[in-house]
């Protein structure tokens, strides 16, 4: 295919169903600037736009409906080839890998579950959302055999596998909120709003201080109080209050770039914070070989690692 990906076709015939970005990339569990990304990649392979793009509509151009007419049934036959070969080898092999994930699936860990499967067509991924009021605790209790959470991680019992998505922080607050209209704010004005923190039922819940705090700090860096808004157990909660002026959550970018499309919230930069970076941990006494698979597939797909 001249070096096409078939995660690009993909994003092309959802997109030529769709004729929206915001829903193809809601189909496709990732965003819909990456949704973009696969596009322009695709037109860069072929060497002419596919789609037409205003601020008011989505439309194939006429390279990208005969594309499209003739790519659906080559495609449709060679997932339907694919998925057979992996009934196959899962009937010969077997193995159950579960994931837990908080939040979203971002772009780099849809795309390590992709190349995982690829390379090990037999194992049958399970992925399980885990609350943020409790990130440690599923793999502690092997519910789960790794999982993908907010980093630091400092559990003596768990092994932190490779770290990604490394993201600028942002601050989602109600449309009704001062900081909404702003192009960003400084970590020294969070001393001006209630931070939305981690907690389930009112109460802080399991997840360690340490992690809690790196969620939701207390003290600006320059050790100004911040205001403790609510406590949530999960992140629609979070942004729920946060769409109800309850509060502001601290969010990496990819998670912001997932909601953005909700007119009642605003997700505005903050500058002066660390970054928020996702990590891959398991239990150091169950360690699963196709956990292992996994986290090479994570870092297959991780630039620079």
């Amino acid at each position: 295919m001249g070096g096409i990906e078939i995660r690009e076709l993909e994003a092309f015939l959802v997109l030529a169903e769709e004729l929206h970005f915001g829903r193809a990339g809601e189909r496709l569990y990732v965003s819909q600037s990456r949704v973009s990304q696969l596009l322009r990649a695709l037109e860069g392979r072929i060497g002419a736009p596919l789609v037409e793009r205003t601020s008011r509509r989505v439309r194939l151009t006429s390279l990208g409906e005969s594309f499209a007419d003739s790519l659906r049934p080559a495609y449709d036959g060679l997932r339907a080839t694919l998925d057979e070969a992996r009934a196959a080898a899962r009937a010969e092999m077997g193995g159950v890998l579960r994931i837990g994930f908080q939040g979203t699936v971002d772009d780099y860990l849809a795309q390590a579950i992709a190349l995982f499967e690829e390379e090990c067509p037999g194992c049958v991924l399970e992925l399980t959302e885990i609350p943020l009021s409790d990130p440690f605790g599923p793999v502690r209790r092997q519910e789960v055999d790794c999982a993908v959470v907010l980093l630091p991680v400092r559990e003596e019992h768990l092994v932190l596998g490779p770290v990604f998505s490394r993201q600028p922080q942002t601050l989602a607050v109600s449309a009704r909120h001062p900081f909404a209209a702003r192009k960003s704010v400084s970590a020294e004005e969070l001393a001006d709003c209630r931070l939305i923190g981690v907690g389930a039922g009112g109460a802080p819940g399991p997840a360690p201080a340490y992690w809690r705090l790196a969620q939701a700090p207390d003290r600006t860096p320059e050790l100004r109080p911040i205001p403790a808004g609510p406590l949530v157990n999960t992140l629609q909660e979070g942004l729920s209050l946060a769409a109800a002026d309850r509060g502001a959550m601290l969010l990496c970018r990819s998670t912001a770039d997932y909601h953005g499309r909700r007119s009642s919230i605003a997700f505005v930069p903050v500058d002066g914070l660390p970054p928020s970076e996702l990590g891959l941990i398991w239990h150091r006494s169950h360690v699963p070989p196709t956990a292992l698979a996994f986290a090479r597939a994570v870092k297959g797909v991780t630039p620079g690692r």
